[in-house]
């Protein structure tokens, strides 16, 4: 599965808009380039989100994109995606391992370096690091990293040998980019930046071009 690893520059998190259904968000955002969808449904019924996942596993398979559910272990299976994101509130890492074994990915939210380490032993695949500002997609954030956060997190995960790659997540915008990149993350994690532009395609396929810019 470590195949995985080639395709997580950027993740795309699906979320419903008045434009846009999540199916209709991950569409243009594979169009636009990006080869790792996050299906979050927070707050919907598990009926709808199983039958979302399993038209998102097809999307993906057509891009030959790698497809996460957000928190729904139970669903992982059942609908062949890829892995499973889980947050702060969600199953244990350790737990999801236990049911999923080593064939899917599992990622972990975290806000400090104690959270990495925490998932790193808990066997996590990645981490998802955040938020760097605020942002309207998501309820309950935890504090604002900034640019100074992730420089400070990415440094002891360095010193402590810890080879976890690390997403940056939490109103990432364009411009962001470069200064972000210069901290040493693996890569990026967005959604609403590119649901507001007004054209979703073309801004993933800048984006895209901005993380492969060396």
């Amino acid at each position: 599965m470590k195949n995985w690893l080639s395709k997580m520059a950027v993740q795309f998190i699906t979320h419903e808009t008045v434009r846009y259904s999540h199916l209709e968000g991950a569409q243009m955002a594979l169009e636009g380039g990006c080869r790792w969808i996050q299906l979050r449904m927070k707050k919907y019924p598990i009926t709808e989100v199983e039958n979302t996942a399993l038209k998102m596993r097809e999307l993906c398979n057509a891009y030959n994109a790698v497809f996460i559910i957000d928190d729904h272990v139970e669903l992982v299976a059942r609908t062949k995606a890829d892995g499973v994101h889980l947050g702060r509130n969600d199953m244990p890492i350790r737990e999801a391992r236990k049911i999923l074994g080593d064939r899917f990915i599992i990622g972990g939210t975290a806000n400090t370096f104690y959270d990495v380490q925490r998932h790193y032993i808990s066997d996590a695949d990645y981490i998802g690091c955040g938020p760097y500002r605020y942002t309207t997609t998501k309820e309950n954030l935890s504090p604002i990293l900034g640019i100074e956060g992730y420089t400070n997190i990415i440094n002891k995960i360095k010193n402590a040998g810890i080879p976890l790659p690390l997403v940056a997540i939490g109103g990432i915008e364009y411009e962001d980019i470069p200064k972000l990149k210069e901290t040493g993350i693996n890569g990026i994690a967005l959604s609403g930046s590119i649901l507001r532009a007004d054209n979703p395609v073309e801004e993933m396929k800048r984006v895209i071009r901005e993380m492969k810019n060396d």
